[in-house]
């Protein structure tokens, strides 16, 4: 996947600032098709032009603050891979633990009980790029979304299931939210 990321140079010009492969991308040894990269963050209100440095790589945390944003793609693996994986004694327990230290904020938001299950103070668009996915909320009811649809996730406790046999890629902007 590459990344390209405008700017402007000194006299205000707009330039071509990055192209190249997202600096910063997140997986499980072991399971075949997962993947999380981040492709932009901000932390506070945006000004233009942006300030120098990359803020995938200086953010503390993948989930943003009330005033801030992430974007990200998602490679999500098809549940019958973690099942082969788990018959051939994959230590899940490690991988979890692998996977926290990999992604910055997402200790405090998933479930020892169902991993996959999590509630974040975010506003997140979703759009499924390819495959298919199953969104459930937090008493079961589910809804299954497949190429081009798109979801609108209002800080809600919620899990995404991939039921089928291949990957879902998903196109994610997360817009930091205060819950009251």
């Amino acid at each position: 996947m590459k990344r390209i990321v405008t700017g402007h140079n000194e006299t205000g010009k707009s330039v071509f600032v990055s192209d190249s492969e997202p600096p910063r991308v997140a997986s499980i040894k072991g399971i075949p098709d997962n993947e999380m990269v981040e492709i932009w963050a901000t932390d506070d209100i945006p000004t233009i032009p942006v300030s120098k440095g990359d803020p995938t790589l200086e953010m503390s945390s993948l989930i943003p603050g009330s005033r801030g944003t992430r974007f990200r793609i998602s490679r999500i693996p098809p549940e019958s891979n973690f099942v082969q994986a788990i018959e051939e004694g994959f230590d899940l327990t490690a991988a979890l633990q692998e996977y926290l230290a990999k992604t910055p904020g997402f200790e405090g938001v998933m479930e020892v009980e169902d991993p996959e299950m999590h509630t974040t103070d975010t506003i997140d668009y979703g759009i499924v790029i390819s495959g298919e996915i199953w969104l459930e909320l937090d008493d079961g009811a589910t809804v299954h979304l497949k190429q081009g649809d798109c979801v609108v996730q209002n800080g809600t406790r919620h899990a995404w299931r991939n039921n089928s046999s291949e990957p879902c890629v998903m196109a994610f902007v997360m817009v930091g939210a205060k819950r009251t």
